[in-house]
């Protein structure tokens, strides 16, 4: 199996069982054989962490800290990221109503189109998926479903 880089990944150990063995394809499938991340990342040009963070602020409004929260990272950096997407003119950053200290960082128009088109590229299932036939769909949903729940 193929990585990103263009190494070979390491043989799933011999011992491993099922639940494994198909974990181990689950991850292949998605990340390696289908690179969403980089085909959004140069489609909308910006790192897949910009993307990531205005897909975050389109979906909903934050405060600096929670974002930094929810993206697990740090606020100098996430203050990086927000100046970056600012300056592209798909942020902008409001004083908090009742907080004057924290400032509210929200998308603009072109923010939301720009998220609107990452959740296309990123929502749009690999071919080979959408080959299979409507039975075999039919008990992968179900049990993805099952697993998420």
């Amino acid at each position: 199996m193929s990585t990103t880089s263009g190494t070979q990944a390491a043989p799933v150990a011999a011992m491993d069982g099922p639940a494994e063995r198909v974990w181990n394809n689950l991850r292949a499938l998605v990340l390696e054989q289908n690179e969403r991340r980089k085909e959004t990342a140069e489609a909308l040009g910006m790192s897949f962490f910009r993307v990531k963070a205005l897909r975050r602020i389109a979906a909903h409004p934050s405060k600096m800290s929670e974002l930094a929260a929810e993206l697990a990272c740090d606020r100098p950096y996430l203050t990086l990221v927000v100046d970056d997407l600012e300056s592209r003119g798909l942020v902008e950053r409001h004083q908090h109503p009742a907080d004057r200290r924290c400032k509210i960082v929200s998308a603009t128009p072109a923010g939301h189109e720009v998220a609107a088109r990452a959740n296309e590229i990123l929502g749009t299932p690999p071919p080979a998926l959408r080959e299979l036939p409507a039975e075999d769909l039919a008990v992968l949903d179900r049990i993805v479903s099952q697993l998420l729940a």
